[in-house]
């Protein structure tokens, strides 16, 4: 450091007082890290600031060193001065730690209050408040409630907010802005401090974290001090080896070992996956190999997670495997590598788990990740690389959530008793995410709160008021995280809780007998207690034991990260084709005028090419193109979009990210089952929309749908096509709860209510307009989407077609598989579908004379089932819960629902005819309905077990696209 910069950070510190600089000086700080010479002088001034800095690089101390000086130069008062919010409650534990040895040093008391406080601890903090409080977004809406607590709000001069990028892109956050409002309406203007690694639009994230108000931004580059290599593993003859001993293939070996290679050369590693899924494969699979680590991610109980916090944190385990629970910078110790298994999907993310190594001053944080196909390697390769450009996508905020306005309605009358409708609006406004949400539509959501009696209103009067049924809906709704049940999986040996089973998992696949994988161990469901909300279940050893279908979306690529990996494809496949392509021409124009696409530079020399540009080796550079070099014809990249199709498979293959596909998959679904009456089967990725046609439609009416569909429609079409989807039933009921409509006792879930009378029910309503709202914000990007039709339609986004299927188009549905569970099933999975599918039960129903139907074990089954009535061969194989089919086939007048079930009950009844046995088996199994079952039993196969293969392959498939069907 330059004698300058010497200066400057003494001249930082100069302005702090002098019993902070004193403690500065015992604690062996001498000079400031980067962001505290940059921010300090603001904040000692109190303005309102933004902090964004690498993780370890003395954030923390940055927001409360002026914040301590300001207390410590301050008359004494009764109340909290500073109020520090965390999002976890685990981060909370983590600041009191850190901020003891000031508050100790300094005379400043520091505590903590959040969910799991004592009612001792609670009382004797609203009796005796603390200088400093560090708390959750939750529990400041719960402080409103207590008068004693009010009166100490009422002192508070500074809140922090640490990261405030998490909670900027949540309803938590949105509930947090309206509530610093409300702190307003107590404590006047106080100086707001936000902490952050990684934020993509610092001046938006200022806005939500200021009201709107100024804010200084304070950033230090993110992307200089990180190092981060893309690398995908190369197949050894011990990867050979291992793959028996590891129940896996030989690909997934060579993971695991790399895995292991990392841990063993490094002191303390974190090994980041995408989903809990992946971490109890992968996890178990390492314990096998005799990895010392550790399994940590949300579903496993309280206790299990800190467990393995303190005993990485001391040293006695050398490695995490863990999802995004230890993203936000839990305490674990210092951190001096990252793995990160597979694309993180997004710059943010990367940025935030790798910066959680190298905690030392000037230590550039080191990671690398580990890749598995070529989509995921060009995508991994494109993030690391805006990673390093410090390009960050921006929050995802949400903008006048009407839930958030009725919780926060509720919120200031539990603090105020009552006030105007036109204050609470007022104050409503004022917090930046809510800044145009209309008078009208306020009002609708106050009368919802009173028809629902949340509070009273006297409409006359412009007046709202506390009800009782305030305080009951206030309490039952501190948070804005959706209301789902977790299922307690219970150990029946020992009765230890093991982990948590999400609702929807445990309502479409926990079934007694399935075998499962938590904290890296196999067991075996023997019940499902619904009233208890309980999954109780025995240890095994077998190794046909499944990764569980964890409840979750997929993190969702955003459309900047897709369209890179777009024009590294066009880059790389214009050099395979015949050299570097002129400027202002597309890659397809380049192959189509050089006539033979395979005359320019070999695999290797543009995989050099590819390391020069993208932190990587030759071995995955040259994996990765193999997919190119495959691919024949036009090659799906930025600036086009290839429509392949053969049969009634069609592959939309767009890179624009998982939103927009979406997006124009469920139009293209909608319309083309407005066009033919019947199902369309989906499946989206960040690059391929691919769709399984009925009869009456095909490839070239997805092209047509592709070049006619009006822009401006889209976003009418894609509402109406929602109100048949899970997705929306499942919000509404959740939003619902959030209006207060409905109470805790009918909490949402798919056993507690009749979704479809509740959308009926609630269809003009502000609950309604929400969840709709929800649902296109999480998963949609209407806008997007409306764009690329209209680019498509003027011929600035090039449309091809393809009458085959090609290599990109295909690597989707390999890449839709879970690596940890192989396409080709071990012997072990395979018996286990064929004892299981053979256990199950069916409903036989003859459509001859209508009058008998049996349910039975299909193992009981007949070769050739027939009616004993009437001899008839003509006999429906349906699920054992299908008593409303066997009545539409009776009934002489039917709806048109029924006239489906009918149809569906007489193409089963056909395949069973036909095929006796082998049609009920393949029927029996989970979402195969006759038309798969069909395309299982005109399979020609020498071997038995293909058959079983292929139910379980479309059991999976099914698993996947439910929410579409």
């Amino acid at each position: 450091m330059s004698d300058g910069d010497v200066a400057a950070g003494m001249d930082a510190f100069s302005r702090l007082s002098q019993p902070v600089r004193d403690a500065l000086s015992e604690r062996g700080f001498t000079t400031p890290t980067e962001p505290q010479r940059r921010a300090l002088p603001p904040l000692t001034r109190g303005q309102d600031a933004l902090v964004i800095a690498p993780t370890g690089s003395g954030k923390t101390e940055t927001a409360m060193l002026p914040v301590l000086s300001a207390i410590s130069e301050r008359e004494p008062t009764h109340g909290f001065q500073a109020l520090y919010v965390t999002p976890l409650r685990a981060l909370n534990r983590d600041m009191r730690e850190r901020l003891e040895w000031w508050g100790e040093t300094l005379d400043i008391e520091v505590d903590v209050r959040h969910g799991d406080t004592t009612d001792y601890q609670r009382q004797k903090q609203s009796n005796d408040p603390p200088d400093v409080l560090v708390t959750t977004p939750e529990t400041l809406q719960a402080m409103f409630t207590g008068e004693k607590l009010r009166r100490a709000l009422a002192d508070v001069e500074h809140v922090v907010v640490d990261e405030v990028h998490e909670l900027a892109a949540a309803k938590r956050g949105a509930q947090l802005a309206i509530g610093l409002e409300h702190l307003r309406e107590y404590a006047g203007s106080f100086q707001r401090i936000g902490l952050s690694a990684t934020v993509g639009d610092p001046g938006e994230v200022g806005k939500f974290l200021t009201a709107g108000g100024p804010c200084e931004v304070v950033e230090v580059d993110v992307g200089s001090d990180v190092d981060v290599r893309v690398v995908e593993p190369e197949v050894t003859a011990e990867d050979e080896r291992a793959a028996g001993q590891l129940l896996t293939d030989a690909t997934v070996a060579s993971h695991v070992r790399k895995i292991d290679e990392l841990v063993r050369t490094h002191e303390s590693v974190l090994v980041f996956v995408n989903t809990r899924q992946t971490a109890e494969g992968l996890g178990s699979r390492l314990k096998e190999l005799g990895t010392d680590i550790g399994i940590h991610h949300g579903s496993l109980s309280k206790e299990a997670r800190i467990d393995v916090e303190d005993r990485f944190k001391s040293g006695e385990l050398s490695a995490l495997m863990c999802t995004s629970s230890m993203e936000l910078g839990i305490d674990v110790g210092r951190i001096d590598h990252v793995v990160q298994y597979q694309s993180p999907r997004e710059v943010a993310r990367l940025l935030q788990r790798v910066g959680r190594a190298g905690h030392r001053r000037d230590e550039t944080s080191s990671g690398t990740i580990i890749t598995t196909r070529p989509d995921d390697t060009f995508e991994a390769c494109v993030i690391a690389a805006l990673a390093e450009a410090g390009d960050v996508e921006p929050a995802d905020m949400h903008l006048g959530s009407l839930d958030t306005v009725a919780n926060q309605i509720c919120g200031l009358l539990m603090g105020m008793g009552e006030l105007s409708a036109m204050e609470a609006y007022e104050i409503v406004t004022r917090a930046y995410p809510f800044r145009h949400v209309t008078e009208q539509q306020f009002r609708e959501v106050v009368r919802e709160l009173s028809s629902n009696r949340c509070l009273w209103l006297e409409e006359d009067a412009d007046r709202i008021e506390k009800s009782r049924g305030t305080w009951q809906y206030f309490y039952s709704n501190l948070s804005m995280i959706p209301d789902e049940a977790n299922y307690e999986v219970k150990d029946v040996a020992s009765g230890r809780t093991v982990g948590t089973l999400a609702e929807r998992f445990v309502v479409n696949f926990a079934m007694p007998g399935e075998v499962f994988i938590q904290g890296g161990e196999m067991w075996r469901i023997n019940n499902v207690d619904e009233e208890e909300e309980e999954v109780n279940v025995a240890p095994v050893e077998d190794p046909g034991g499944e990764v569980p279908s964890w409840v979750g979306q997929e993190i969702p690529v955003p459309y900047d990260v897709a369209q890179g990996v777009g024009r590294l494809r066009g880059d790389a496949m214009a050099r395979l084709g015949e050299g570097t392509r002129p400027e202002g021409a597309s890659p397809n124009e380049r192959a189509e005028s050089a006539g033979d696409p395979r005359t320019g530079e070999s695999v290797d020399t543009v995989a050099r090419w590819l390391t020069s540009e993208y932190p990587t080796d030759g071995h995955t550079a040259a994996s990765a193109l193999s997919q190119l070099e495959r691919h024949e014809g036009p090659v799906p990249d930025a600036d086009t979009i290839l429509v392949e199709f053969y049969g009634r498979e069609v592959v939309v293959n767009a890179c624009l990210g998982h939103k927009a596909n979406e997006t124009l998959g469920r139009l293209l679904s909608a319309l083309l089952g407005q066009q033919t009456g019947a199902s369309v089967g989906m499946e989206v990725d960040p690059y391929r929309i691919e769709l399984e046609l009925p009869r009456g439609a095909s490839g070239n009416d997805v092209v047509r749908l592709l070049r006619e569909t009006d822009p401006a429609h889209v976003e009418g079409l894609i509402e109406l096509s929602l109100k048949n989807a899970d997705a929306l039933k499942f919000k509404l009921a959740q939003v619902a709860t959030k209006f207060g409509a409905l109470k805790d006792t009918n909490r949402p879930g798919p056993r507690r209510f009749g979704k479809n009378r509740l959308l009926e029910a609630l269809r003009d309503t502000p609950i309604y307009d929400e969840a709709v709202r929800e649902v296109l914000h999480e998963d949609l990007d209407v806008d997007r989407g409306s764009d690329v039709l209209r680019r498509i339609q003027s011929g600035d986004l090039e449309l091809v077609r393809r009458n085959e299927r090609t290599a990109i188009g295909l690597d989707g549905r390999s890449s839709g598989q879970e690596l940890l569970s192989p396409e080709n099933a071990d012997q072990s999975v395979i018996d286990t579908v064929r004892e299981r599918l053979h256990e199950d039960r069916v409903l036989l129903a003859c459509l001859h004379c209508k009058e008998w139907d049996r349910t039975q074990q299909v193992k009981r089954v007949a070769e050739q089932p027939e009616c004993p009535k009437c001899g008839s061969t003509q006999v429906a194989a349906l699920n054992p819960w299908a008593d409303e089919v066997v009545q539409a086939v009776r009934a002489s007048e039917k709806d048109e629902e029924q006239e489906k079930m009918t149809e569906r009950a007489y193409r089963s009844a056909s395949l069973v005819q036909s095929h006796g046995k082998q049609a009920v088996l393949a029927l029996a199994a989970r979402g195969v309905g006759p038309h798969n079952a069909a395309q299982i039993i005109n399979k020609l196969r020498e071997d038995e077990d293909l058959f079983y293969r292929d139910i379980l392959t479309k059991e999976r498939q099914y698993a996947r696209t439910k929410s579409f069907w």
